[in-house]
């Protein structure tokens, strides 16, 4: 039953009413903003604003007392200056008093109650003196009574001029400059007028409101608060009012001349208020001298009509100039006398003439002098920018100019000639190229007729028996033609006028022969073709000399000299155009070089080798030539005088390249890979080229000359006398019958005149070319020597009465080529002296055979030069040789096997 027993119900629970409060945090929730956005809403409050925050809260006065905060109102003024503040140092320690009793009361808690202001310690309780310190340094300053003389600065003006620049100490310092122009910008803004203004009222001189002014607006930049721009705009058009007036009265001193009265004082209170923008603008835009400008003349005024048909005259252009110049200097005096920035306004001013005077006309006067001619064209080109330059340095640049106001009155320079230089020095390097090639074009047309003139000449005999033949021959076909186309009869050939006056003579032609090529001449002209040829050679080879001129050079160089110095002026204009013009005046000096090297000085080298290489003296004549008359061979003598005019036209261009190039900074001495530079080591290598393929044909006609000589003057007898018996009185009695006189052991006459002609062409090169030059002609000359003399001594009967002659000459060469301190040169002609000892052995018994075998056989001896084979052939010139021949070779043959 206890089971089938039902359970009682539970009785309700009672309910807890503090358990939600006890499931509940206790949370206390106070609204606020963070620092950073707070510290962004107090920058945009103005200072007395500021100073009301501050005395909130201790956080408050903190974050509006942080120095960075003032020292960026002051930075917006202009007057904080970084560098100082370092000099300085960091912010104010503060003593140990002013520690000890704190400028806030630190009883405040939660931020609740408001700061009290203590004062030397002590909290003040006058309510009057609280007030007036309750914006800590930015009181409010009564204006009734001025702190300052009206008519001297005061410290208003001065304020901001007087700001230090110490951390720490911006608020102090912000405050000083509020206290003193606060209300001056305050009222301001509460003007209409400007002359409505406090400023106007508290200053009567022009200048001290500029600076009352200027000194407001720049406090106005301090202001962030809300609707700053619109205050800043105000102030801004106040202040236009007043600058509008003073333009006025700077403009009306300007037309009246009141040039140190009210047009200076103005231009001060402009130059205090915009920098003096606008008063600058006035005196430029309405300038007397611009306006006027008509009066200083125009291009019609720089013709001189008194040179016929009329010619620029660079004269008349200076005199413009000139009266620019007067004109200029006036307004100048003005300037320096009215603006403060006096030499910024002078170049300005230049700037404007330049834009409005000087471009127009340039402009006008190159467009005439083109019209005329080059020449005038060059010349007035350079001739204005000449006078344009000095009159900048003159009138324009003040002395001690610095570097900056050097270059901006260069730059004017630069805006009037670069529009036109592009062509003026196109025209100028078209000028002088066409300069060059016309005078090297009018040289070679003047050999060419001289040319055609003596062969003319020359060849007229020759050739008037086929004139006949061929008048004949054209007259039997025209005879037979209809009457009516007849032509007439003109001779193919020039006429030639002789200058004598004999019959039977062709006359020669009006234009007179070179004195120089006519001198040549014979005075009649050859009957015999050989002779006439012969003649006609001579003719070329005695003008080699003449194949290229140093009066040609210098007129080149001299007009090279006058273009350069036209053309580089503009090199000092500087930058782009100054490298333009530094470029041209290179590219007219290799115009110079190509022309007289190449043109000129190489196509004569390149003549004269031709002439030299047609060259060959047994083909002329002592009475044609005079090849063989006196010491020298006369076609190598005038190539080596070519060659002293080659040498002098190189120092020409040195001196040229030293004097112009260098001077003018068109090109740097060793700056080896600019055009100039390379150029001119160019030319200089052509000429050593051709003057040494001149004086390989050179030493190929000397030594012609030196066989022709060995063939023509050596006598049989010279080496080999015509004797029987040796007895001396006899053989002097034989030469007497034969002429030929006593014996003579001294050189011989052809060894003599050899060793002279030698001597003389190798002194000719001495100072005319590179003395490397100069050793290797003498080398193979040398050489070349030694071998025809080898060749000569084999050609000869020598017999050992002769054989002292022999040894005379061979010693003369020796000496001779000793003279040459070459070593190596001087050992051919050694063994060729001691290859003469065989000859002086009479040969007749055997010891002399003996002797004569080992003097063959001697391979010291010969020091190399000649083998024993080679002293064998020397042996074989002996008049006896066939007699003793076979003892010779036989005991030649014996040593030779002993000694190997």
């Amino acid at each position: 039953m206890s089971a089938m027993k039902k359970r009682a119900p539970k009785a309700p629970q009672r309910r807890d009413p503090l358990a939600e409060l006890r499931m509940s945090n206790m949370v206390i929730s106070k609204p606020f903003l963070p620092v950073e956005l707070i510290s962004q809403i107090v920058d945009h409050l103005s200072a007395v604003d500021l100073i009301s925050v501050a005395r909130v809260s201790r956080k408050m006065h903190e974050m509006v007392y942080d120095d960075t905060r003032w020292v960026q109102r002051l930075q917006r003024m202009g007057v904080w200056h970084d560098n100082e503040a370092r000099r300085t140092g960091g912010a104010v320690k503060p003593t140990s008093e002013s520690r000890r009793t704190p400028t806030i009361d630190r009883s405040l808690v939660n931020g609740k109650g408001r700061p009290q202001i203590h004062i030397n310690g002590h909290v003040p309780t006058d309510p009057k003196l609280v007030q007036d310190r309750a914006v800590d340094g930015f009181d409010t300053v009564s204006l009734s009574s001025p702190l300052y003389d009206k008519n001297s600065p005061g410290d208003a003006m001065t304020v901001l001029k007087n700001v230090h620049s110490s951390r720490g100490q911006a608020r102090q310092e912000y405050g000083k400059v509020h206290k003193l122009l606060y209300p001056y910008f305050r009222d301001a803004l509460n003007a209409t007028r400007f002359d409505r203004t406090l400023v106007v009222q508290e200053f009567s001189l022009p200048q001290h409101r500029a600076e009352m002014f200027s000194n407001i607006r720049t406090f106005a930049k301090s202001d962030v608060s809300l609707g700053a721009s619109k205050r800043e705009q105000k102030l801004a058009d106040l202040i236009s009012q007043f600058a509008t007036a003073a333009l006025l009265e700077f403009r009306s001193g300007y037309e009246y001349k009141d040039i140190k009265g009210r047009m200076k004082q103005y231009a001060v209170v402009m130059y205090i208020l915009d920098g003096g923008k606008s008063g600058v603008d006035l005196f430029l835009n309405d300038n007397r001298l611009i306006a006027n400008k008509s009066e200083l003349g125009s291009v019609s005024d720089c013709v001189d009509y008194s040179l016929g048909s009329g010619q620029l005259s660079l004269e008349r252009v200076q005199a413009y100039f000139d009266r620019l110049g007067d004109a200029y200097q006036r307004e100048a005096a003005v300037i320096k006398e009215v603006f403060p920035q006096s030499t910024e306004v002078s170049l300005l001013y230049l700037e404007k003439i330049g834009e409005d005077i000087l471009a127009p006309f340039l402009s006008a006067l190159f467009a005439d002098a083109r019209t005329r001619n080059t020449s005038v064209y060059l010349r007035v080109i350079s001739g204005s920018l000449h006078a344009t330059s000095k009159f900048v340095q003159d009138y324009a640049l003040p002395k001690n100019a610095d570097e900056l106001t050097v270059t901006r009155a260069s730059n004017v320079l630069v805006r009037l000639f670069a529009p036109h230089l592009q062509l003026y020095l196109e025209e100028e390097m078209a000028f002088f190229r066409q300069k060059a090639d016309s005078e090297v074009v009018r040289w070679d047309r003047d050999l060419s007729e001289q040319a055609a003139s003596t062969e003319s000449f020359l060849m007229s005999n020759i050739n008037r028996q086929a004139d006949k033949k061929d008048f004949m021959s054209s007259f039997k076909k025209v005879v037979m033609m209809p009457v009516s186309i007849l032509p007439s009869f003109v001779s193919a050939r020039p006429a030639i006028q002789r200058t004598d006056s004999s019959p039977g003579t062709t006359p020669r032609s009006t234009s007179p022969l070179p004195q120089s090529l006519s001198s040549s001449l014979p005075n009649k002209a050859p009957s015999d073709e050989l002779a006439a040829k012969t003649a006609l050679m001579t003719s070329r080879l005695d003008n080699i000399k003449s194949l290229f001129s140093i009066d040609v050079a210098l007129n080149l160089i001299h007009a090279a000299k006058s273009s350069l110095e036209r053309a580089a002026q503009f090199i000092a204009l500087g930058g782009p155009p100054g490298d333009i013009a530094r470029e041209k005046c290179s590219e007219i000096y290799l115009i110079l070089i190509d022309t007289i090297g190449n043109k000129h000085v190489k196509t004569g080298f390149e003549r004269a080798i031709r002439h030299l290489s047609a060259y060959n003296p047994r083909a002329q004549t002592p009475a044609s030539t005079g090849a063989h008359q006196g010491p020298v061979v006369a076609p190598l003598t005038t190539f080596l005088e070519l060659v002293n005019v080659g040498d002098l036209i190189q120092q020409m261009l040195d001196v040229f390249f030293e004097q112009e190039i260098v001077r003018m900074g068109i090109a740097k001495r060793d700056d080896f890979i600019s055009p100039p530079v390379k150029e001119k080591r160019k030319f200089e290598q052509m000429l050593d080229e051709h003057v040494a393929s001149g004086l390989s044909k050179g030493i190929d006609v000397l030594m012609d000359e030196v066989e022709y000589l060995c063939a023509t003057e050596q006598l049989p007898t010279d080496f080999n006398p015509i004797t029987q018996v040796f007895d001396a009185d006899t053989i002097n009695k034989r030469n007497s019958m034969f002429g030929i006189g006593d014996i003579d052991v001294s050189p011989t006459k052809p060894c003599l005149h050899i060793i002279d002609i030698v001597d003389k062409h190798v002194g000719m090169l001495q100072g005319s070319t590179d003395k490397s030059l100069i050793d290797v002609f003498v080398q193979e000359v040398s050489q070349r020597l030694f071998q025809t003399l080898v060749k000569h001594i084999k050609r000869q009967r020598i017999s050992p009465l002769g054989a002292m002659r022999l040894l005379s000459d061979l010693t003369a060469y020796t000496a001779h080529i000793s003279s040459y301190r070459n070593p190596n040169l001087t050992i051919y002609f050694n063994a060729l002296r001691e290859v003469s000892q065989i000859y002086l052995f009479e040969g007749r018994t055997d010891k002399e055979i003996e002797e004569m075998s080992s003097i063959i056989t001697d391979a010291e001896r010969y020091r190399g030069v000649f083998t024993v084979e080679e002293v064998v052939e020397f042996a074989e010139r002996r008049s006896d040789w066939l007699a003793i021949r076979t003892k010779v070779e036989s005991r030649v043959k014996g040593e030779s096997c002993s000694v190997m």
